[in-house]
């Protein structure tokens, strides 16, 4: 009787304890549902009240009134509102921005079933292409690596030194949804951009006509590698690896979206995921500077603009997250077909 009354409380102490644990566990319904994403990779200082980095704006516009939460892994806590969208600073580079995304959307307090991403910052730009406060949507986003380099004088003379590296087809390239595209496309097409005189100052310092002309959206390849290249030689060469891989032209140098857009399609899929770059410098120094002074520019050399375009990045991507919020019973499912009149 004794082996029988103490099997009994066991079993009754065993199913309570249970019974508690699966009580204090959280539920779908505690998850915070996350319609979308904002991810910047870096702020200079605070998120509010000093000079803005690539998060503060997006911080003032939909986060001020927030609280932190903080997940293990990330690089910065992730901010929420009540209408579901949520952001954070991920970090630099390809390793923490990656990390980082990856310990978010692993996080059992979210759920990123039915989410939009904006991958958000900002990049360089190519003189034949754009100019200092653009701001530039992905149609593809290309790694910059994952393949062989040769020093130019150890190979063919005038041959490039790139060559892709077998085994990388799937993760070296990602072509955006190209719907959403057209939807980031007519959404921005009417806000004006910010401009300053320090940056129109610098732009004619420069011969071509695009690097000249006033701050515009842009869409084309956004390359992504953890080396901050600089000179018209590498710049013909980020040029070269999206046209082996059919990309489209190469507009925009960055350091994260190709490996974030990986974490995100093991994760959560790509149809999503949006790129949004500002331009605050050139990939290549003007004719009268060399590649090494462009890189390590004298005082009073560099490129203004940079308050403007981390603020032309929001203005931009803020009509597209405020399209879908205000909208989710049409966005919640899928990218919606865009009736273009």
């Amino acid at each position: 009787m004794f082996i029988k009354e103490r099997f009994f409380y066991l079993s009754f102490f065993t199913t309570m304890l249970m019974f508690c644990s699966s009580a204090q566990a959280k539920t779908p319904e505690d998850e915070i549902k996350v319609k979308v994403f904002i991810a910047a990779m870096f702020e200079i200082g605070e998120n509010s009240g000093d000079k803005a980095g690539e998060f503060q704006h997006w911080y003032n516009q939909y986060f001020a009134d927030s609280k932190p939460i903080k997940v293990k892994g990330a690089h910065s806590p992730v901010y929420c509102n009540s209408e579901g969208v949520c952001g954070s600073v991920l970090g630099m580079g390809k390793v923490g921005s990656s990390a980082s995304m990856q310990a978010i959307t692993l996080s059992p307090k979210f759920d990123f079933t039915k989410s939009y991403f904006i991958l958000s910052g900002v990049a360089g730009t190519p003189p034949n292409k754009g100019t200092i406060g653009d701001v530039s949507w992905a149609s593809w986003l290309v790694d910059y690596d994952l393949g062989h380099r040769w020093k130019a004088e150890e190979g063919e003379k005038g041959a490039p030194t790139f060559t892709p590296r077998k085994g990388y087809e799937d993760i070296r390239r990602y072509q955006l949804n190209p719907e959403l595209l057209n939807w980031n496309l007519h959404l921005s097409e009417s806000v004006s951009l910010k401009d300053s005189k320090e940056a129109n100052d610098y732009r004619m310092r420069y011969p071509n006509a695009e690097a000249r002309r006033s701050p515009a959206i842009t869409v084309g390849t956004h390359m992504t590698g953890d080396t901050f290249f600089h000179g018209p030689g590498l710049s013909k060469q980020a040029q070269y690896i999206t046209e082996l891989y059919n990309a489209d032209d190469y507009v925009i140098t960055e350091m994260e979206a190709a490996a974030i857009a990986q974490v995100l399609d093991r994760t959560t899929g790509t149809e999503r995921i949006m790129s949004l770059r500002g331009a605050v410098n050139f990939d290549q120094g003007h004719p009268n500077e060399t590649t090494l002074q462009h890189l390590d520019p004298a005082p009073g050399e560099t490129a203004g603009g940079f308050a403007e375009t981390v603020e032309n990045i929001v203005l931009v991507g803020s009509e597209t997250v405020d399209h879908i919020v205000n909208n989710w019973d049409v966005w919640e499912d899928g990218v919606p077909k865009l009736e273009q009149k």
